[in-house]
């Protein structure tokens, strides 16, 4: 019996679900979701096993113009991600201006990778609307296939893995069928504190804070996680914090209830506010955080 296999990107503008659609093509919660642009910062890869596929997804940083280094090492993880792709899955959505990003349309249609556009959010249109989009995209995209879905709601997830599976090309397994993800749970610890962050904080907090974990022991019944939120300025301390601490009580509290239940099992969470201005533009910063390779 022949295997297929093969990196399958999910690539496309901030906000448009693309980690709404990881999480429910992986069947797990591998990628936070907040309607916050640039929740995304790291290409995390989810792993789907059958006794005759692997697809690997990759949820991807969304394009913009990089302001800051933090931002330019964001680009190269989705730049990683068009060169290694099997197939391209395009995310747009049902708000989008489909001419959004034109040269970056036009940069994926040079590469030759299959394509396959979703429009995303088709719960919250009307048919007469999708049917015009599909008529757009397939002028300006003709040689990508186009599916509409609602990744929140599970709309037409499964025509898109059958539509991913025709075009898999056949390989062996790049990773063993145990594995779900690439990624340790310390980054995923990380990332579930940025996520709380992200829901409760608003204006420029969520963009300049970054979470470390210092330290993570295991226990048969028993994880201890001790984590810094690093910010750039010390009035974005003084806000992260709170008043009496409450803010970062707050953000404790379900952070840990979050680890439990990704867990299965109890958490003992310690988190601490750092002031570091320059650690969005410091490569040797970057690269302890793991933007940088």
């Amino acid at each position: 019996m022949s295997h297929k296999s093969g990196f399958v990107n999910i690539i496309g503008n901030p906000n448009v679900g693309k980690s709404t659609l990881m999480n429910a093509l992986v069947g797990e919660k591998i990628s936070i979701i907040t309607k916050k642009a640039q929740t995304t910062r790291h290409r995390i890869m989810g792993i789907v096993n059958g006794e005759d596929f692997q697809i690997v997804y990759s949820d991807t940083p969304g394009v913009l113009k990089p302001a800051y280094k933090l931002q330019e090492s964001m680009m190269r993880f989705v730049e990683s991600a068009l060169e290694d792709a099997d197939v391209i899955l395009y995310i747009t959505d049902t708000f989008e201006t489909p001419n959004k990003n034109q040269e970056f349309l036009d940069k994926i249609q040079k590469l030759g990778t299959p394509i396959v556009l979703v429009i995303n959010k088709v719960d919250l249109t009307n048919q007469e609307k999708v049917t015009e989009l599909v008529d757009i995209w397939g002028k300006m995209l003709p040689s990508a296939r186009i599916l509409p879905v609602s990744a929140l709601h599970g709309f037409n997830t499964e025509g898109l893995i059958t539509i991913i599976k025709e075009i898999l090309p056949e390989g062996p397994e790049y990773f063993s069928k145990e594995t779900l993800t690439d990624r340790t749970m310390r980054f995923f610890a990380s990332e579930i504190i940025r996520e709380k962050i992200l829901l409760h904080y608003q204006k420029e907090i969520p963009y300049s804070v970054e979470v470390e974990i210092e330290e993570y022991k295991e226990g048969t019944k028993l994880d201890s996680i001790r984590a810094v939120i690093y910010v750039s300025r010390e009035s974005q301390k003084a806000i992260v914090i709170g008043h009496q601490g409450k803010m970062l009580k707050r953000v404790g509290i379900e952070a840990r209830l979050d680890l439990e239940k990704f867990l299965d099992k109890k958490v003992f969470l310690e988190l601490f506010v750092k002031v570091d201005p320059e650690w969005r533009d410091n490569d040797n910063k970057l690269k302890r955080f793991g933007y940088i390779q």
